[in-house]
């Protein structure tokens, strides 16, 4: 190769460099400035919405804090087995939670669940320690009205952080986890494996953290088809989480979004709430 060749080479290899450098830094500053809008998906309510469910409910605005204000759903039957506190998932609100959660009433449970803040009706700034301290309000409101050991704790997806870091704190009954994750930096690392995610990320939802320090039973229930939060991160929560209190069931062929049509989903949850 001619020493003309070889410069040209040199500078192509070069200014490809240069390329893949900017756009590592462009795609790595992105996912700073935007890790709220790819985390959190919510849709929003007009305030004077009305909610339409099959089961009697009671809408609550919660106060925790100044400028702030949770819009809870309370669902509430006649001599009910226990509460749900109910954490969802990172898209949609109430109108649609709502009805995901009369499953549980229908099993004659009451159930208490909120929109985060910016979701639905819910106001305020978002951050994760907000998360935290809202789902802490919203215990504390329910041990106004039920035995803190009639309290299950249930957490889908990004709830399921919440929901540890709840019971980490308290001392519900039960702790029931749908399609969790290790922790959020876990699951960018799965989708983002060049970048460094644990630096960029400013919500970690440590749910591997949590979990050492709960002290009720554990119910993990993962979809080993499941595309959103692999099913390994589950798998690396159950190894960390107290062995003498946590049992994993696997929903074989389950995804993300549809456990609840798979017969040994619902066999485990009858078995938790019976």
């Amino acid at each position: 190769m001619s020493f003309t060749l070889q410069n040209q080479l040199r500078k192509r290899l070069k200014n490809l460099f240069k390329v893949v450098i900017v756009l590592y830094v462009m795609i790595g500053t992105s996912l700073y400035f935007l890790q709220e809008k790819l985390l959190f998906l919510p849709t929003t309510l007009e305030q004077n919405y009305q909610y339409s469910f099959d089961y009697p409910f009671e809408e609550l605005f919660l106060k925790p804090s100044t400028n702030v204000s949770i819009n809870a759903l309370h669902f509430k039957t006649d001599n009910p087995k226990g509460v749900i506190l109910y954490f969802h998932g990172n898209a949609g609100d109430l109108s649609r939670w709502g009805k995901i959660t009369e499953y549980f009433v229908a099993k004659n449970y009451d159930v208490l669940v909120m929109d985060y803040r910016s979701y639905g009706k819910s106001t305020g700034k978002l951050s994760e320690q907000a998360f935290y301290d809202d789902a802490q309000y919203c215990y504390d409101y329910l041990l106004q009205h039920y035995s803190e050991n009639d309290i299950t704790l249930y957490g889908r997806s990004l709830g399921t952080g919440i929901s540890n870091y709840l019971a980490s704190k308290n001392k519900p009954k039960q702790l029931i986890l749908e399609t969790p994750y290790y922790s959020i930096v876990d699951v960018a690392k799965h989708r983002f494996p060049i970048l460094p995610v644990s630096t960029l990320l400013k919500y970690k939802f440590p749910s591997n953290e949590f979990i050492v320090d709960v002290n009720c039973p554990i119910t993990i229930l993962h979809g080993t088809d499941d595309s959103v939060v692999p099913y390994a991160s589950a798998e690396k929560l159950m190894a960390v989480a107290p062995k003498e209190l946590t049992t994993f069931i696997t929903i074989k062929g389950g995804s993300h979004n549809d456990l609840v049509e798979f017969e040994s989903y619902q066999n485990a949850i009858d078995k938790l709430l019976k």
